[in-house]
């Protein structure tokens, strides 16, 4: 590109596309002075609005790209009214921060809040805070396993926050443009390792892990990108035989000095290859764009008098708080992520506060059981009773019960709404903030189920006005159909049992999902209903006193209920055997199955087979009543009020029971189809078959062209309706691909070899 002139645009080809960089950095600034460093850590001894120790102070002034600017703004931290520091005020607290560019190789990323909904591989470590003189200091402890553990945990959340989102070509474009959000930081091992210092990323974790990403290249996954990340930040110097020993803050550091001293060679090479009157290459705009980025580094928090939490959870509560409030209004998290967010700060001041939850009561216990500190299997300890069974769905319902007592649940309430800043909150706004903290046993193993599920909690849960009073304890099973003859003689507590449990098994195996008006139909078919209804309502009425149909349902999904898999009838791509069907790897026992309360195992069975439950049966087991008011013809009433002679003995109709709505893997069945297999011969069934599948498949291709052209006129809504409706058109066109592609073997010939 003859002819450039500095500070001119570059194009430059970006994987797939072409990126026009406005501008670019000609030199890079060289490694701060050790006597500017000192003179910040210096001036923030001595300042009085900042709150760090002496060893936070050096981590500061390592990451400070001008150390002495900083030192400007800490000289003058005096007076609050004539401070040059940056201040937020949260509830509960002031935190004052300085600006600064910072060295991209000195920022360690924090816990991602995005996927804080997430089942990870490797697990976040614990999280303290810190005080002095009663007074909160700006620094928080993360203690893990090992320095190994360290280094995992950063790789993961580099490579799951790139997974999700980059902004790796606007870096290129413009360099990071938006202040970062940091503070030091105290890296502790449960090995012994000694502790070390730096500065973590709180908000714009994305931001540096897509700046890590243009660092990489353009061919580069987020797994090489993490692992470039990874191999600079714990760099460590190897110190010579004739060196005094170094601490491994200090060691760690100059590992990563060094790193910047090769990356500013390597830059300096490339502008001299280039030559004048000729752009930067490509990787010199990688590593200038990258080098160095804006941050907001926070060195003081100050506690208002009225906040109730311990001095050493003031600070990471208020930041959180700052960071919930931007992720509202510039880039928000997924609900999911911000339920647990908020769930988790909410039941953090209420372990604190000053109406009774304290943590004698046990609810610390009970916190980090519910957010992932405790595993499923240690709910017999946290509760005190060795009778109950150590697996993810009892971890439900104790939390469920424990979470939803009137005391609990109004503080909680009341917490999350002044962390999400709203007037109110109902009973479903609660539940959907319960759903992420629920299914984390099961995350990763029902992940294609999870949104649904969600969808269902904030549609109510298994949250109805019986489970939210007070005055009843769960009943300890193993067997939850043991809680049936119970249940039926009056125990309040074996009838809500079953709904928290089975509930909750049915909302996370997509057999109870939200109240959506589109899957409403008198045919019985997977992912319909024969009425609307909120969830809430469907639990409550399955768990009705009397109700032995919904109780049976609700106790043989909580008995046959299994962490690690979805059963073959979620509802999900499973059931239509496309490839990767977990359900279908090994046994396939794993199902729920539509109860027969006149079957000695209760059980539904047709020709032999047990009968796949379906939601449509979970509708109709929870008001079979409205079930049959709304399937039942008009005309099935004689005119003297007498009913038909195909009414079963307990009132029902044989047109809607499941055996004889549908076969045991869901498909409608149709009277005159056992009509027609015995007039007509198999052979040209199949032919009459292809015929129907081949016109239909032209007609939905017709379709879709037709969609593709009205489209083409407007923008919003989605052209295929809401995301459930576009799921479902995609699985069963995927089915329907799967199954002709298994027959591709059917038409491979023999053909002559050719010379």
């Amino acid at each position: 590109m003859p002819g450039y002139e500095t500070g001119a645009p570059i194009t430059v080809d970006w994987r797939n596309q072409q990126i026009e960089v406005s501008t670019v950095d000609h030199e890079l600034p060289d490694a701060s002075a050790v006597d500017d460093r000192n003179k910040l850590v210096k001036a923030g001894m001595n300042a009085q609005l900042a709150s760090l120790p002496e060893d936070a102070w050096h981590a500061v002034a390592r990451a400070a790209v001008t150390p002495a600017t900083v030192a400007l703004q800490l000289r003058e931290a005096h007076d609050a009214n004539a401070s040059l520091l940056l201040e937020e005020h949260v509830d509960g607290a002031t935190l004052r921060s300085v600006h600064s560019r910072v060295w991209l190789s000195e920022l360690f990323p924090a816990i991602q809040p995005r996927t804080g909904q997430e089942l990870l591989a490797v697990d976040d470590p614990q999280v303290l805070g810190m005080a002095e003189d009663d007074n909160p200091q700006a620094i928080l402890r993360y203690r893990y396993e090992s320095v190994n553990h360290l280094k995992r945990h950063v790789r993961q959340t580099i490579t799951a926050t790139l997974y999700r989102n980059s902004y790796e070509e606007s870096i290129l474009s413009r360099r990071v443009t938006r202040a970062l959000i940091a503070h030091p930081i105290i890296y502790d091992f449960d090995d012994g390792t000694e502790s070390v210092f730096g500065l973590v990323v709180r908000d714009g974790i994305t931001r540096l892990a897509s700046a890590w990403k243009v660092l990489a290249g353009p061919d580069s996954d987020p797994e090489e990108a993490a692992n470039l990340a990874v191999n600079t930040l714990l760099a460590q110097y190897q110190i010579s035989a004739s060196e005094p020993a170094k601490p491994l803050t200090q060691r760690m550091a100059l590992g990563r000095q060094n790193r910047r001293k090769q990356l500013r060679e390597e830059f300096n090479k490339e502008i001299a290859n280039a030559g004048e009157g000729n752009p930067p290459s490509l990787r010199a705009i990688q590593i200038a764009q990258s080098y160095q980025v804006p941050s907001h580094v926070t060195v003081g928090v100050q506690a208002h008098e009225r906040t109730a939490l311990p001095v050493e959870d003031v600070f990471d509560d208020a930041l959180r708080s700052i960071l919930a409030s931007v992720h509202v209004e510039f880039k928000p998290w997924d609900t999911a992520a911000q339920n647990v967010e908020v769930a988790a700060r909410a039941l953090k001041r209420v372990l604190h506060g000053s109406t009774g939850s304290t943590v004698e009561d046990g609810l610390h216990a009970v916190y980090e059981l519910a957010v992932g500190l405790r595993r499923a299997s240690d709910t017999p300890n946290v509760y005190g009773n060795h009778d109950i069974p150590g697996n993810g769905l009892w971890r439900a319902v104790q939390l469920l019960h424990t979470l939803t007592r009137p005391a609990t649940f109004e503080e909680l309430r009341s917490r999350a709404k002044e962390i999400k800043g709203d007037r109110r909150m109902t009973d479903k706004g609660y539940a959907g903030l319960l759903g992420p903290i629920v299914d984390h046993p099961w995350r990763s193993s029902k992940k294609s189920a999870a949104q649904q599920a969600r969808n269902a909690w904030s549609n109510g849960g298994v949250l109805f006005k019986e489970v939210l009073a007070d005055g009843w304890a769960p009943m300890v099973t193993n067997d939850f159909t043991t809680l049936i003859k119970p249940a039926l003689e009056g125990s309040r507590e074996a009838r809500l049992t079953l709904a928290l449990a089975g509930g909750t098994a049915l909302i996370a195996d997509k057999l109870l999902t939200r109240n959506v008006g589109s899957s409403v139909s008198r045919t019985r078919a997977p992912g319909k209903v024969p009425f609307r209804a909120d969830v809430h309502k469907i639990v409550e009425g399955l768990a009705r006193k009397g109700n032995e149909l919904g109780l049976w349902t609700l106790a043989l999904a909580a008995q046959r209920f299994e962490d690690g898999r979805l059963p073959r009838n979620s509802g999900t791509r499973q059931q239509l055997g496309l490839p990767n069907d977990q359900a279908l790897e090994g046994d396939d026992e794993y199902q729920h199955l539509v109860v027969d309360l006149n079957a000695p195992d209760h059980i539904l069975r047709d020709n032999g087979k047990p009968v796949l439950l379906l939601e449509w049966d979970v509708a109709v087991a929870s008001d079979p009543e409205r079930a049959r008011q709304v399937l039942e013809p008009a005309e099935s009433d004689g005119e003297d009020g007498r009913v038909d002679e195909d009414t079963d003995a307990n009132g029902g109709s044989d047109a809607f029971k499941p055996s004889t709505i549908g076969n045991d893997d869901g498909r409608q069945e149709d009277p005159s189809d056992a009509v027609a297999d015995t007039e007509m011969p198999v052979e040209q069934q199949i032919q009459e078959g292809r015929r129907v599948l081949t016109n239909c498949l032209a007609d939905a291709k017709t379709s879709v062209d037709e969609l593709e052209k009205l489209g083409q006129a407007v923008t919003y809504p989605p052209l295929f309706g809401p995301a459930e409706a576009w799921n479902d058109l995609r699985d069963t066109a995927l089915h329907v691909l799967n199954t002709l592609q298994n027959h591709e073997g059917d038409y491979v010939t023999d053909r002559a070899e050719e010379y």
